[in-house]
């Protein structure tokens, strides 16, 4: 019989205690619509983005032109020329992906821009979502815009209007 009671005040105060927790949601994608630095670096990543894109598709084409070339008259070079161009024609290629690879790739470029860019804007972000919580005593915060599990949420637990206030960009 204790042990009936022992576990039944343990549920009671667990449930009371889940109960006791608050959980709010934000949606990432609208607050950062609403904040003119994000938009401006997006524009400054495009940019830099399409001027890189811009310098391999050249390298490329060279590789291309080369190759084209190289077919075109292959059957008139000697075998020391027809060596001498296939390695020229690897050698543009290999520098076409390895520009692609510093400017594109996982530690690239345009990722270390983009984290140079973005961090400042992400951790302002997280310090007024923080302190919000602190004020209000929120226990858990969930993103909307990137939880797939969220399948209904009321509007009032929503508090990325008032991120957008703590941050100076009223609505």
């Amino acid at each position: 019989m204790k042990k009936i009671l022992i576990t039944l005040t343990l549920m009671l105060g667990f449930a009371a205690s889940m109960s006791a927790q608050k959980f709010v949601l934000v949606d990432m994608e609208y607050i950062l619509k609403n904040i003119p630095a994000y938009e401006r670096a997006n524009e400054q990543l495009n940019q830099v983005s399409k001027k890189w894109q811009a310098e391999v598709e050249a390298l490329t084409n060279e590789a291309q032109k080369l190759y084209k070339t190289y077919q075109s008259e292959a059957v008139f070079l000697s075998q020391e020329e027809k060596t001498r161009r296939e390695e020229a024609i690897v050698a543009k290629e290999k520098e076409a992906s390895e520009l692609k690879r510093k400017y594109f790739g996982t530690d690239g470029q345009l990722f270390q821009k983009r984290e140079s860019l973005m961090a400042p804007i992400q951790d302002e972000i997280y310090n007024a979502v923080k302190d919000i919580c602190d004020q209000k005593g929120y226990s858990l915060v969930l993103d909307r815009a990137s939880d797939a599990g969220i399948i209904y949420a009321s509007p009032k637990i929503d508090i990325s209007n008032e991120v957008l206030l703590k941050l100076g960009y009223g609505n």
